[in-house]
């Protein structure tokens, strides 16, 4: 009786250090915006992953490969920063492609880990783009300084999504 006791009012103890110590949780962001055109005219804009002339924030694109599981692209922004980007899926049937960073400066885009996944849907001249995300903060660690938490990488990643999808539908409606 007494060891269950002694078990049970150390496990008391150490389960609220355990729970504050857990390390970051993985974040996700969704955007999405309705265009009017048709799905395929959508595509044609943003479904080549080695064209992301559409987003305002990229200054130069470099790519290997096509259409591709593992073609590669290398993203110079207008601020300078550069970001490495990997195809994982591309589903031209669905006008949808996932990707991943393999190489990001924490200063650039404040996270870990990050996937993402762009499609179009609808039909007739009316189409829906979503942007969807996952990732963790820029620091893993607990107790993360302001511009490495999840409040920062979840505004970063909202903001290049929402830049990103205004600036493709002002372009696509305008004919570009």
């Amino acid at each position: 009786m007494v060891r269950a006791f002694a078990l049970a009012f150390a496990l008391a103890i150490l389960l609220p250090v355990a729970a504050i110590a857990h390390g970051p949780t993985r974040q996700k962001v969704i955007e999405t915006v309705e265009i009017n055109a048709s799905p395929e005219k959508v595509w044609e804009v943003i479904g080549n992953f080695q064209d992301m002339s559409w987003h305002p924030a990229v200054a130069k694109l470099e790519g290997n490969g096509e259409n591709t599981v593992d073609a590669t692209r290398v993203l110079t922004l207008q601020s300078g920063g550069i970001i490495a980007e990997k195809l994982i899926k591309y589903d031209v049937e669905n006008k949808r492609y996932k990707y991943e960073i393999t190489d990001v400066d924490v200063k650039v885009l404040p996270v870990n880990n990050y996937s993402s996944m762009l499609s179009v849907k609808g039909e007739g001249d009316k189409s829906t783009v979503q942007w969807k995300g996952a990732f963790y903060r820029g620091f893993m660690n607990n107790n993360p300084p302001p511009e490495l938490s999840d409040e920062a990488a979840v505004k970063a990643v909202k903001g290049v999504f929402r830049g990103g999808l205004d600036a493709l539908k002002e372009k696509v409606e305008a004919g570009g």
